[in-house]
């Protein structure tokens, strides 16, 4: 789970979850009230997990599967993969941006 940077709690999974639904990359603190932000490394950690979610396209085509199993994977995936979301994310007083290149 993160842990604040500026109190050091820890954040609980349902605390979690709620900031990732913003639109804004600053998350914050329910403890301290201060603004949080992902580090770089866990960003990246969460982008590929999240493209994971469309494996079962690349499945489908090395296995031609059945148009039901196909689209009850989307959605067990989604789940799975956002219930892992916040034991991957770490937190930083600062905004790391990516570099692509």
């Amino acid at each position: 789970m993160p842990t604040c940077q500026n109190c050091h709690r820890d954040w609980s999974w349902k605390q979690t979850i709620k900031s990732l639904f913003t639109l804004d990359t600053a998350m914050t603190c329910p403890y301290c009230e201060r603004s949080q932000f992902q580090t770089k490394k866990s960003k990246k950690r969460l982008g590929f997990l999240n493209f994971l979610v469309l494996l079962p396209l690349l499945l489908n085509i090395f296995l031609n599967l059945p148009v039901l199993i196909l689209l009850s994977l989307f959605p067990l995936l989604f789940i799975l993969i956002m219930s892992f979301n916040p034991f991957l994310i770490q937190l930083s007083n600062e905004e790391e941006h990516i570099d692509f290149m």
